[in-house]
């Protein structure tokens, strides 16, 4: 599926490698996804992102964006075992996660990736764990950039509620380098009030995964979520009115 165009707020769900990221359960966490998505007729981005392996068949299954969680920066060729760019377009993703903490990459590295993409027709997102860096990434132009303070990765504490400094700073520093890259907030966000409060800090939505992919209720917590974020812009667009 082509994503033309990321409608706030946005939702992205890295499936990481949990047992419920692959075959039938990771299919089933991608339709409750898009199931939310129709509910709210569209006024949200709901994005997944999947392993590899499942990455074709979420694509063709699938109406919402389908990214893969990482790309390598290599060219087509004899790189055993690397995930380029042009595999991830050819199996149906829309674009790809890339410098996830768990699998960093340095800025050159970052600015292959982006390039690549733009020839592809493919959408980046970028995460950076500070402000500074956040800021760098803005530079090169990515589609999104995720703010995601590495020690907050799967704790439960949302950098929203912990450290909202953070995401304010990168808010302030990333827009006097690019006043149009949507800007995530990620890290910790467990909950609807922790994504609220990533829109109020001035992001236009949240980069999630063990709290939708280790729920009981996936499709509970996503809707929750997305119910939460649009109250928000409703309320900051009230106060601009």
């Amino acid at each position: 599926m082509s994503l033309v165009l990321l409608k706030e707020p946005i939702l992205v769900v890295n499936f990481k490698v949990y047992d419920s990221s692959i075959g039938r359960r990771a299919l089933a966490i991608g339709k409750a996804a898009e199931k939310v998505h129709l509910e709210f007729g569209g006024l949200a981005t709901i994005i997944v992102a999947p392993p590899f392996t499942e990455l074709r068949t979420l694509s063709e299954s699938l109406e919402i964006p389908v990214f893969a969680q990482h790309a390598d920066p290599v060219d087509l060729g004899a790189n055993t075992g690397a995930v380029p760019p042009e595999a991830i377009k050819e199996a149906g993703a829309a674009g790809f996660i890339a410098n996830h903490s768990e699998r960093r990459l340095r800025l050159d590295e970052i600015n292959f990736l982006i390039e690549r993409a733009k020839r592809l027709e493919l959408k980046t997102l970028v995460c950076a764990t500070k402000p500074e860096e956040a800021a760098a990434v803005s530079i090169l132009r990515p589609n999104m950039v995720a703010v995601e303070p590495p020690e907050l990765i799967g704790t439960g504490l949302a950098v929203s509620r912990v450290k909202p400094e953070v995401i304010a700073n990168s808010v302030v520093i990333v827009r006097q380098y690019n006043k149009d890259i949507v800007i995530l907030t990620g890290a910790g966000i467990s909950s609807a009030e922790d994504s609220e409060a990533a829109i109020r800090l001035g992001t236009s939505g949240v980069l999630v995964s063990s709290a939708v992919m280790k729920s009981h209720d996936p499709e509970g917590t996503l809707r929750s979520m997305v119910s939460a974020m649009l109250k928000a812009i409703e309320k900051r667009e009230l106060s601009r009115a």
